[in-house]
């Protein structure tokens, strides 16, 4: 209990009397300061009671309005006037002044010394502090039973709740609620929405504090490594008392080792999911049905859209949650699993699902996705292939998100990697460019023109302003310098993508 005015004039043995009577009595004290100063608001940090024997109030001419007025601005809860020294009394015009700053004003008689009065608030500081440390532990004593009991972690949720006289939101990595208290909060995750997704960007453990009008809120994410495996929301009406921020940094870490503990769950249920996609690509939907029955869970309707996510395994995992919880938004079936360094996920073609998780790595910063058309079970595999080859294509090409669709419509070019395709061209032509260096310059010119009149003389002489026995001789130069026969059609197509590289 905090130490106030009011407690201070309950002590009999201090003799206090207040002399104000609109001020306010119930505001906490912080320390207690003895200054005779006519300013001593310099030396003061707010909550203090000021102590004065009122040197600075003696001069006829003194402003006692303007000190009284510095006092209340610089936080002084409550001004002490011993009396018996420099006054008799307390000063009417003092109490006057007081009273309109809201600041309380108590006399102290001669007979109780100002250190009687620092060692009461300086007793009863420490009491209070020795008290909220005891609090404090005994309430983390309680966590830390709720963590390891049956239910967690619904009971430490419950149990921090209740201490904080607020509210606990518990929710997965992908900001799906786990656990609330009291159940109307989960109606804040869309609130927490923007917060959540800066915190998912950043290594775990990470927090912000939000302050709303009457209400603060501590977000933390919870994790270890570089995987956030989900969040916790608190919040309360007013400021979080240091000791009350200690319980839910703590409350924090018995949170996360409870979903740590789970890792190996995980990697046994992810490598039942792998061996069962491998068995969907080799046609056995029929025997891996009941299995993911098993799971609780079940396959998505055929046709199924298969999507692939590329990514490091902290980005897959990550993929999975984003995954789970557009499914359960949606209240569709969806199948997630490893293979071969990349994430497969199966969607039913006729949902919402597939374009919804086409945001997936804006979720998941850094993860590439790539789709491919609706397939029936059969032809899963290709399916599977083929977004594989769109995520490859779009990491390689800078794009988050591609679609096989799309890849014939830019051309075989978009599918190559610009720097090994121009690696290829220039060793390809090098002979050519050395040529036309030392010679008249023409070779790679008169090939080019040449291809794109696909190999006639006249048309590419014409173009080039020569004979076409000249450009016959070029041609023959330009078979002996590469060593190709250009009458075959792969050497020609080769010529032509070295001579036309991607950008």
């Amino acid at each position: 209990m905090s130490v106030t005015v009011s407690t201070l004039l309950g002590t009999a043995s201090l003799e206090l009397t207040l002399h104000t009577r609109t001020a306010p009595v119930d505001r906490p004290v912080s320390w207690v300061h003895v200054s005779e100063l006519t300013d001593p608001t310099p030396f003061l940090e707010g909550g203090e009671l000021l102590l004065t024997t009122g040197l600075a109030l003696l001069p006829e001419d003194r402003d006692t309005g303007d000190y009284v007025r510095r006092l209340a601005e610089a936080g002084v809860v409550a001004l002490g006037m011993g009396t018996g020294l420099s006054h008799p009394r307390v000063p009417e015009d003092l109490v006057a002044a007081a009273d309109a700053s809201g600041l309380a004003v108590l006399e102290v008689p001669r007979q109780t010394p100002f250190i009687a009065i620092s060692r009461a608030v300086a007793d009863a500081l420490a009491a209070e502090e020795y008290a909220a440390v005891a609090r404090t532990s005994a309430v983390q004593q309680e966590l830390t039973r709720a963590a390891v009991a049956p239910g967690a972690p619904a009971g430490v949720v419950d149990r921090l709740a209740r201490h904080l006289g607020g509210w606990v939101l518990l929710m997965d990595a992908a900001g799906t609620p786990l656990e609330a208290a009291p159940r109307s909060a989960r109606g804040r995750t869309g609130e927490l929405a923007t917060a959540v997704d800066r915190l998912r960007g950043t290594r775990p453990p990470a927090g912000a504090a939000l302050t709303r009008p009457g209400e603060s809120v501590l977000l933390q994410s919870l994790g270890t490594g570089s995987r956030t495996r989900g969040f916790l929301a608190v919040g309360r009406p007013g400021p979080f008392p240091a000791g009350d921020r200690h319980v839910v940094n703590a409350t924090a870490l018995l949170l996360t080792l409870r979903l740590e503990q789970s890792r190996a769950l995980d990697s046994a249920t992810a490598a039942l999911r792998a061996a069962l996609l491998r068995l969907l690509l080799a046609g056995e939907e029929s025997a891996v049905t009941p299995v993911v029955g098993a799971l609780g869970e079940r396959l998505p309707a055929a046709p199924v859209r298969p999507l692939a996510v590329l990514g490091s395994a902290e980005q897959r995992a990550a993929a999975v949650d984003v995954a789970a919880d557009a499914a359960a938004h949606d209240r569709e079936p969806v199948f997630p699993a490893e293979l071969d360094d990349a994430l497969v996920v199966l969607v039913a073609a006729e949902g919402p699902l597939a374009e919804r998780l086409a945001v997936l790595p804006e979720r998941v910063p850094g993860a590439v996705l790539g789709t491919a058309p609706a397939v029936p079970w059969t032809r899963l595999a290709d399916g599977v292939r083929q977004a594989r080859q769109a995520a490859e294509h779009g990491r390689a090409a800078g794009r988050p998100v591609t679609a096989f669709a799309d890849l014939a419509g830019r051309g075989l070019s978009a599918l190559l990697d610009p720097e090994v395709t121009t690696a290829f061209a220039e060793a390809a032509l090098a002979p050519l460019v050395a040529a036309d260096r030392a010679g008249p310059g023409d070779l790679v010119e008169s090939l080019r023109v040449w291809l794109a009149a696909h190999g006639q003389w006249e048309p590419a002489a014409g173009r080039l302003g020569v004979h076409r026995h000249t450009l016959r001789k070029r041609i023959r130069r330009v078979e002996e310098l590469l060593g190709r026969d250009l009458d075959s059609p792969g050497v020609r197509a080769e010529l032509w993508l070295a001579l036309h590289p991607p950008g």
